[in-house]
């Protein structure tokens, strides 16, 4: 039997410098460069994951459409109708070497759920590798994710640490999610 497809869009958010952009570069590209370049608007790159079939079922080929948005607040008050519209699954970033990008996150997915309803958030809290300067430990995200049933995961796009783990995670649930309502109509 065929393998089934699905396309899923999924949205970065965090405040601006947490690793977004290179958390995207690291997982598409399997790159890094620790130069910062502020995103300016959004950005969409694509790539293709497979989730496992659960309990000897098939597997899913998911085409993984990746939005990028610059994290200045003004920005997404203004474009997240466009930027979140039609997202099945949300990566939350937080630094963990500054406390306050875990705090804001929660305006991010408000902002999220606004226009999409409740979908999936996975957590990722980036830099793992000055994990020596770390503010966020595991009792505060576990503390930030349990409002969102979420997973989290200590990334760092420098060395890939976690990283195709973390979108891998989000990917699985997203279409678990799908093909279980899907196969209950």
């Amino acid at each position: 039997m065929d393998t089934r497809r699905m396309k899923i869009k999924i949205c970065l958010v965090g405040e601006a410098a947490v690793g977004k952009t290179s958390l995207i570069r690291r997982f598409v590209l399997d790159d890094f460069d620790d130069k910062y370049i502020q995103t300016l608007g959004t950005k969409v790159s694509k790539k293709e994951l497979t989730v496992p079939p659960k309990d000897g079922g098939e597997g899913v080929k998911v085409d993984m459409t990746i939005w990028d948005i610059m994290g200045q607040k003004g920005f997404r008050e203004l474009l997240k109708e466009a930027y979140f519209y039609g997202a099945k699954g949300v990566i939350a970033v937080a630094d963990v070497t500054r406390k306050t990008t875990l705090d804001d996150l929660d305006d991010w997915i408000e902002g999220v759920y606004s226009v999409t309803g409740k979908i999936p958030i996975q957590f990722m809290a980036n830099k793992w590798d000055l994990k020596d300067q770390a503010e966020i430990g595991e009792e505060e995200l576990t503390q930030a994710t349990r409002a969102y049933d979420s997973a989290f995961f200590f990334t760092s796009a420098k060395t890939g640490e976690n990283v195709e783990s973390a979108f891998q995670n989000l990917a699985e649930r997203i279409a678990r999610d799908k093909l279980t309502k899907k196969d209950a109509a």
